[in-house]
Formats: structure tokens, sequence, C-alpha cells
């Protein structure tokens, strides 16, 4: 049996129907915190347990007969490391077979703030002695096609990257890489860099942007401080805006890029390059 907490998610979702392409509903197991939002899951025969990263009474429940699980990490940075914990020791009551965990491109070593929490659930991992594979996620494309109505309507893509190169993914590579590990043997151990193939800096991106779209725009570098002030002022929260802003430095400095084509290995095809998902956002 395999669980997918987090499954309610954009990225929990994807991991779940690409695991429907090959395994049995009834051997799938969508935790989450509100079960009535997978109940379309549940009428396709997914189990759906609840649970809460908040209340660890909920975990063993939903782990019972896991053979396998996927630790979606926490959307809510700076909360992380006990949410994570909570559920790394109800998957040791548990004595799950393998647990895989969606961390950060290069945990270990990168410059993105963010990389903390990741690198402390990884440990605690370490420390469990559970039988675990990392999936090093590097960036979703999707946080910059999100900039593509305001960019569209000022005529700028903002940013604080530099010339920073990004090796953005789509949510739906990951999501591939993560049901193909949960669907082998011999993952244990195992520790990948996951992005994609092709890389860009945000200056080629609003090019991109521009090209497809007929209209002129142009990236405007920002220092930390002003990007995360436009953030803001766009409506995003305090959180995100702060989040964003310290990731775009983390870029600037090499943070977000990565050669080494494991992602596509993985997953057996190119791939998602940003031409294809700009035209798709862009419809």
């Amino acid at each position: 049996m395999i669980v997918v907490t987090g499954a309610s998610g954009q990225l929990g979702r994807l991991v779940i129907e690409n695991l429907l392409q090959t395994v049995p509903a009834a051997q799938i197991v969508a935790a989450v915190r509100t079960p009535a939002k997978v109940a379309d899951l549940a009428a396709r025969g997914v189990q759906v347990r609840e649970a809460d990263y908040n209340r660890p009474e909920t975990l063993d429940t939903a782990l019972a007969g896991a053979d396998k699980l996927l630790l979606i990490s926490s959307s809510e940075v700076g909360s992380r490391l006990p949410q994570h914990r909570a559920v790394i020791d109800a998957a040791k009551r548990a004595k799950v077979g393998l647990i895989a965990y969606t961390s950060l491109l290069r945990a270990d070593t990168t410059p993105l703030p963010l990389g903390a929490e990741h690198k402390a659930t990884e440990q605690l991992i370490a420390e469990s002695g559970l039988p675990a594979v990392i999936l090093r996620n590097g960036w979703y494309t999707e946080n910059y096609l999100a900039s593509i109505p305001p960019a569209l309507q000022y005529g700028v893509v903002l940013g604080s990257a530099g010339e920073g190169r990004i090796a953005s993914a789509a949510r739906a590579d990951y999501a591939a890489a993560a049901a193909a590990v949960l669907t082998r043997d011999g993952q244990a151990g195992k520790v990948y860099e996951l992005a994609g193939d092709e890389s860009y800096t945000l200056t080629g991106l609003a090019a991109e942007i521009a090209r497809q779209s007929g209209k002129t725009v142009a990236y405007q570098n920002l220092p930390e401080a002003d990007f995360k002030a436009a953030l803001l002022g766009a409506g995003l929260p305090e959180g995100l805006a702060a989040l964003l802003a310290e990731s775009d430095i983390g870029a600037s400095k090499g943070g977000l890029f990565d050669d080494s084509h494991q992602l596509s290995q993985l997953i057996g095809r190119p791939t998602a390059g940003l031409a294809t998902l700009v035209k798709a956002a862009l419809q």
C-alpha cells in the first residue's frame, strides 16, 4: 500500500494520478487534512484517510498498513520541522518499508534559506532508521508563470535573481518522478537532485513571454527589499513575499541551477521546456 500525504494539494493530486496508471486504486491512500476535498478520488476507489500534520493522533491511522510513504513537505514554512517529525515518528511506529520525501535541490548546500527546514527533515529521516529516498525538487516553473499576467499588463517581469540560471521544471514532471520512485524497487538510500533539462534567466523568461505574446516585456532586477515590497504591493502575504524574494537572491547565487538531468532520466522523457509551458499559460 502506498500512502501519499498532502494528497489534496497540487503536487499530491498529480502524484496520485500518476500512480493510478499502474497501481490499483485500492492500494493507494490519499492522506489529507480535509477528506471532503478528495471525494472525487474516493469515488475512484482511492482510500482516503484523515492526516493532519498538526494533529499527530490522526497519523497512526493514516499510515496503518503502509508499505511506502510519500511525505510531501508541508506548505507552512517555518512550522515544517515539527510537522514532518510527527509524520516520521508515525512512520516508524507503522514500520513503513520506504519513506520518500520531497526536499529541495541540494538541500545540504543550497544558498536558499528555504533549505534549512528541508535539510533538518532529511536529518530526522536519517536518524529514524527507516529506508528512505530523498527527492530534492528544484523550483516549479509555475512559480514564475504566475508572473505572466502582471508582466503583460505592465510590460515587466520583476525579480532579484540577476543573471542566475534557473533549471525549473513543471509540477507534473516532479509528480511523475515521485510516482516512479514509489513504484520501483531498490530506491532506498538514493538521493535525487531533480531539475529541468533546460535553464533560463529571468531576462530569458521575459523575452519568451514577449516573443509568444507579441507584447513588449522586459526583466527588471531589484534589490531583495524592493522586490519583496513589490510582491506585498501586489497582494501577496508577508511570508510568501519574503520567501520569493529570498529565493530569487538564492537563484542569483546558482541555487536553482542543476544540469545533471536526473529528473528526465527518472521519468524516462525530457522535461517540459519553458517555451511549451509559457505557451500553455498564455492560452
